[in-house]
C-alpha cells in the first residue's frame, strides 16, 4: 500500500510538472507584455476565480483590482479583457482595423461549422460573406420601406393573437418569436410561416434553447475545454442536437430553393447565395459553396429572431414594472398617432419618450454583457501594453452600457438617460447594445425598426397587466452569461 502511495505521489508529481512545463512553453510564445491579471493555474487558467451562474460581476471584481484593461486565462488561452467604456472604443472604433477580427471561442467555432458564416467566420471569408449579405439584405427591403410594411403586417398578425387572448395572462415568449422570426424568414426563406405551424414552432424552441444553452456553466467550460467537452454528455449536447437540426432544415430548405430557383428572378436571399454559388463554381476557394449558405442563412435566422424576440420580452416585463413608464407612452401615442392608423418609422423622430425608452430598455437589459469575443490582426500596442496577433480580446459591452461617466443611474431603468433637460431624445456615445467598430451587428437598422413598431403597436392598441404584484417583479436574469435571460413571466393584453 505504501509503494503504491508514493508512486501515485510520483504521478502526480510527473503530470503537474508536465503541465507546468507546457503552460511555461506557452507563456514563453507570447512575446509583448499583456495586461496585468490574476496568476492562472495549470490547465485551469483562472476559471475558479469565475461564477459561472454570473460571469460578468466576476469580471467586474478583477476590473476593480486590474483597471479597466487587464489579461485572464480561459484555460491555458490568455484573453485581454476591456472593461470600461473608454476602453472598448478605442479598441473598436478608434483602433478598429487592428481589433477587426473574431476572437477566438470554440462554442461559435463550433455552430459555426469552424467558421463559416458571418459571425464566427474572419479574414477574406468574413469580408466577403458580410458584404453579398449587406448587398442582398439591401435589394429586399432591408432599411427601406418595403422591410417596413413587411413588420406592420407581421405586428398585425401578432395584435390578432393578442386579441384572442380576451386578457386572459399569457407567456409571451413564443408570441414574440414567432412574430419577429417571420420577419426574417420572409427575407432569407421567401415566406412567413403560420403561427400554429408545427415545423416553424419545433425551429423556435430549438432556437429558444440555444439562446438559454449559450448563458449555462456547461458552455462556459466548453468555451474553455472543447476537446473534452465534446466528447462527454451533457446538456450542451442538446443544444448541439438543437443547432444540428436547424441546419438540417436549412439544407431541405436550400434543395427545395434549387429545384425551383429562376437567376433571372431570385425570390429570397438562398435564391441570390445560390446564384452567387453558379457564378463561382469554378473557383477553388471560393466561400459560397454548401457550407456557406447553410451557416450564413443560420447566422441571420438566429440572430434575426432571438436577439429582438427576447428584447421585446425583457421589455414588456420592465413596463409591468414601471406602470408610471408605460402610461406615459400611452399618452405620447395618443398625441402623437392616435388610433386611427399604424404607426409607422417615421413617427419615431415625433415620439422623444418612446425612443428614449427602447434605447434604456435595450441599455438596462444589457442582452449580450460580455459581447462577441475579437482579436488582434497583429501586435498591437495598445495603452502601455504589447498585445500579441491573434490574441483573444473580449470587449465587455456591459461595461459600456453600465459606465457611471456616461449614465447617471447605470444600474437603475431611468428612460432620463436619453431625454435633455426639455423632453427631446439626445443620443449618448455609451449605447453600445450592437456592439461597433467592424464588427457591429449586420441587422442592427432592421432590430431598430422592429422594436419602434413592434413597442409602438402593441401599446397603441393594448394596455399591459400582470398577475404579479410590482413588487414580485423581478427584472434582474434568471441566466447571465453569454447573454442574459429575462425570468419566465404571465402578461394579460388589455384592449384599449
Amino acid at each position: 500500500m505504501e509503494l503504491m502511495g508514493v508512486t501515485t505521489l510520483l504521478l502526480l508529481a510527473c503530470i503537474v510538472f508536465i503541465l507546468l512545463s507546457i503552460t511555461q512553453a506557452r507563456k514563453g510564445k507570447i512575446k509583448g507584455k499583456l495586461p496585468p491579471g490574476p496568476t492562472p493555474l495549470p490547465i485551469l487558467g483562472n476559471l475558479l476565480e469565475f461564477n459561472g451562474k454570473e460571469l460578468f460581476k466576476s469580471l467586474v471584481k478583477l476590473r476593480e483590482k486590474y483597471g479597466p484593461v487587464y489579461t485572464i486565462h480561459m484555460g491555458m488561452d490568455p484573453v485581454v479583457v476591456l472593461s470600461s467604456c473608454d476602453a472598448v472604443k478605442e479598441a473598436l472604433i478608434d483602433n478598429a482595423e487592428d481589433f477587426g477580427a473574431r476572437g477566438n471561442m470554440p462554442l461559435l467555432d463550433k455552430i459555426s461549422s469552424g467558421g463559416h458564416g458571418i459571425t464566427g467566420s474572419n479574414g477574406k471569408r468574413w469580408k466577403q460573406l458580410r458584404r453579398f449579405s449587406l448587398m442582398t439584405l439591401r435589394n429586399f427591403g432591408m432599411g427601406k420601406r418595403s422591410i417596413e410594411q413587411k413588420v406592420q403586417e407581421e405586428v398585425q398578425f401578432l395584435i390578432e393573437e393578442f386579441r384572442k387572448s380576451n386578457g386572459q395572462p399569457l407567456d409571451p415568449t413564443f408570441y414574440f418569436s414567432k412574430a419577429v422570426s417571420n420577419v426574417i424568414c420572409s427575407v432569407v426563406f421567401g415566406y412567413r410561416f403560420d403561427y400554429e405551424d408545427k415545423e416553424f414552432l419545433k425551429l423556435l424552441g430549438f432556437l429558444n434553447e440555444i439562446f438559454r444553452g449559450l448563458s449555462s456553466v456547461w458552455a462556459q467550460i466548453y468555451n474553455v475545454y472543447p476537446n473534452v467537452m465534446g466528447k462527454i454528455p451533457g446538456p450542451h449536447q442538446k443544444m448541439f442536437n438543437a443547432i444540428d437540426t436547424i441546419k438540417e432544415f436549412i439544407r431541405k430548405c436550400v434543395k427545395m430553393h434549387m429545384e425551383t430557383l429562376d437567376p433571372s428572378d431570385p425570390r429570397d436571399f438562398i435564391d441570390c447565395f445560390l446564384i452567387k454559388m453558379e457564378q463561382e463554381k469554378d473557383i477553388p476557394e471560393t466561400e459560397f459553396h454548401m457550407d456557406g449558405i447553410v451557416n450564413t442563412t443560420y447566422d441571420l435566422f438566429d440572430a434575426g429572431t432571438e436577439t429582438v424576440s427576447t428584447t421585446l420580452r425583457y421589455g414588456f416585463l420592465i413596463l409591468l414594472k414601471h406602470p408610471d413608464v408605460e402610461e406615459r407612452i400611452h399618452e405620447e401615442i395618443e398625441k402623437v398617432i392616435g388610433s386611427n392608423r399604424a404607426p409607422c418609422i417615421e413617427d419615431r423622430s415625433r415620439m422623444p419618450y418612446m425612443d428614449a425608452v427602447i434605447h434604456e430598455i435595450q441599455r438596462f437589459i444589457d442582452l449580450a454583457p460580455l459581447g462577441l469575443p475579437h482579436a488582434v490582426t497583429r501586435d498591437v500596442k495598445f495603452r502601455e501594453f504589447l498585445i500579441p496577433k491573434d490574441t483573444t480580446i473580449f470587449p465587455l459591452l456591459s461595461s459600456v452600457l453600465q459606465d457611471p461617466k456616461k449614465f447617471k443611474y447605470p444600474h437603475q431603468f431611468n428612460p432620463g438617460h436619453f431625454l435633455d433637460d426639455k423632453g427631446k431624445f439626445c443620443r449618448n456615445d455609451g449605447f453600445m447594445p450592437f456592439s461597433s467598430g467592424k464588427r457591429i451587428c449586420l441587422g442592427e437598422g432592421l432590430a431598430r425598426m422592429e422594436l419602434f413598431l413592434y413597442f409602438t403597436t402593441i401599446l397603441q392598441n393594448f394596455s399591459l397587466w400582470s398577475p404579479m404584484s410590482i413588487e414580485e417583479i423581478d427584472l434582474r436574469p434568471q441566466m447571465s452569461g453569454f447573454v442574459n435571460v429575462p425570468h419566465s413571466y404571465q402578461l394579460a393584453f388589455i384592449p384599449r
